[in-house]
């Protein structure tokens, strides 16, 4: 089922800024279920696609089923690097391609296999705004604590526990399959974006068993307590995100206090949800320098 949908109020910032830059058209990868059929409960209406505007991005609401999408390297190209993406979304939708399939692809030139997470959200309201009041409440607080900076931490979202349950899966799922599809299972990443950079950083404080090798972290929030054996961590934001306006800098520190791995990008300009969005700034390029630090990771060698 698609809907149109017009960009709404800059406020619903989780879902609002992702959705409003354009994606190229898909070709899609192969998609593979997390769980076996009838494993969870569904939320009980359909998942949901809905158009946003007049761009060629998508909006999955709805999540019952999560999924991964697998896009590969040539043979002859891979490297053995694989990067797990989560989209953004407020753990209501996923902005699936512009900070999904989109990011898979390019990531598919440098050698790297790239699986897109879709993971699951919570219910929304079948209507144009998609905008459940649970999400509502938790953007008062995102509102009111990038005025004051309190609390220091962002409290837990109302579906972060299931996404983050999704992206242990989709860890083991992808070691799993390592020898099938050219990984080497100790260089399987994971980057997320806003919501998903959330989950990425769940899962690089969390159990040693489903911990990423890697972890990219772009305009999300902190998440602590950070153990001295986080994984390596690049970090990326802006000085004018109005939502998250110093949890980069708190995630650095957070990394760094504790010993661990990390690299910080704060761009002057570029707001929240900067994605492949060109702005004539320079976020415009962090993706480059995402390549930049695989490399210096030896992450680009086969």
């Amino acid at each position: 089922m698609k809907q149109a949908m017009k960009c709404p109020d800059a406020a619903i910032f989780f879902v609002s800024l992702f959705i409003c830059a354009a994606s190229p058209a898909p070709s899609p990868g192969t998609t593979i279920s997390l769980y076996p059929d009838r494993a969870l409960p569904s939320l009980g209406v359909p998942e949901t696609r809905a158009k946003m505007g007049n761009t060629d991005e998508t909006m999955i609401f709805n999540v019952s089923n999560p999924t991964i999408e697998l896009f590969r390297p040539r043979a002859d190209h891979s490297n053995g690097t694989a990067v797990i993406i989560a989209p953004g979304g407020g753990f209501v939708g996923l902005s699936y391609e512009a900070e999904g399939t989109s990011v898979a692809r390019k990531l598919t030139e440098y050698g790297v296999t790239a699986l897109v997470l879709k993971y699951r959200t919570i219910r929304s309201p079948n209507d144009a705004m998609h905008m459940p009041s649970v999400h509502m409440k938790e953007m008062e607080t995102i509102m009111a604590r990038a005025k004051s900076g309190i609390p220091v931490e962002v409290p837990r979202f109302a579906g972060e526990a299931h996404a983050v349950e999704d992206g242990k899966r989709a860890i083991t799922l992808v070691r799993q399959h390592a020898a099938e599809w050219g990984i080497n299972p100790g260089r399987i990443g994971f980057i997320g974006f806003s919501s998903g950079a959330f989950l990425a950083a769940d899962l690089a404080i969390g159990d040693k068993a489903t911990r990423p090798a890697f972890v990219g972290l772009f305009y999300g929030g902190l998440r602590t307590p950070v153990p001295t054996d986080a994984s390596p961590a690049f970090i990326a934001a802006t000085a004018d995100d109005p939502y998250l306006p110093n949890d980069s800098t708190l995630l650095y520190t957070a990394w760094r206090r504790a010993g661990s791995s990390a690299e910080l990008h704060i761009y002057e300009q570029g707001g929240h949800g900067f994605g492949f969005k060109v702005r004539g700034g320079t976020s415009d390029h962090w993706f480059d320098e995402v390549i930049w630090w695989m490399h210096a990771q030896a992450l680009l060698k086969e």
